[in-house]
């Protein structure tokens, strides 16, 4: 197996971790939500974690899902500027549009690891076990993953067909 081959799987499995990880967040917020309005209106004793839970677990889900819908092609985008320019003009703008995610990338991870660095010794009132710092470490892994991803597309280009990314596509009738 060629080292480029290796990559793209350890793509592969960490596409598949970033999955799991944003739809756990996902369902987690789809419990505490609803745990907290129930609490809230019919028990007349009003949790006080369900909302900060909610928005460290919505963190969670788009810096981590944010890099898994990168490798997938499912980010925004727009496409109007791409499509009206002849083939070789596209991939130019493709490479600079990847370049500029490189560098929002770097920006994520440099001042997302200085973001958690400054509020590591503060806590939150509702979880006053857990660092701020703690909290925000989506934000630097995030980036860090989403430059792995973008690494995976300049140097070797799309994921192939074989990818456990497309093996949630529908099956034709």
């Amino acid at each position: 197996m060629t080292f480029k081959a290796r990559y793209t799987r350890a793509m592969d499995w960490l596409y598949l971790a970033c999955m799991v990880v944003s739809a756990s967040a996902l369902v987690l917020i789809t419990l505490a939500v609803p745990y907290g309005v129930f609490m809230r209106y019919v028990m007349n004793a009003a949790a006080s974690w369900p909302e900060p839970f909610s928005v460290l677990m919505m963190v969670m889900f788009t810096f981590v899902g944010g890099a898994a819908a990168f490798r997938a092609n499912v980010h925004i985008s727009v496409e109007m500027l791409t499509s009206a320019v002849p083939a070789a003009v596209r991939q130019g703008l493709l490479v600079a549009a990847r370049l500029c995610m490189v560098a929002t990338a770097l920006f994520m991870i440099v001042c997302g690891i200085e973001l958690v660095r400054v509020t590591m010794g503060q806590t939150i009132g509702e979880f006053p076990s857990l660092s701020v710092g703690v909290t925000y470490m989506p934000i630097p892994l995030g980036g860090f993953f989403t430059l792995l991803f973008i690494i995976e597309k300049l140097w070797i280009g799309e994921p192939p067909a074989t990818s456990m990314m497309f093996r949630d596509q529908p099956l034709a009738e």
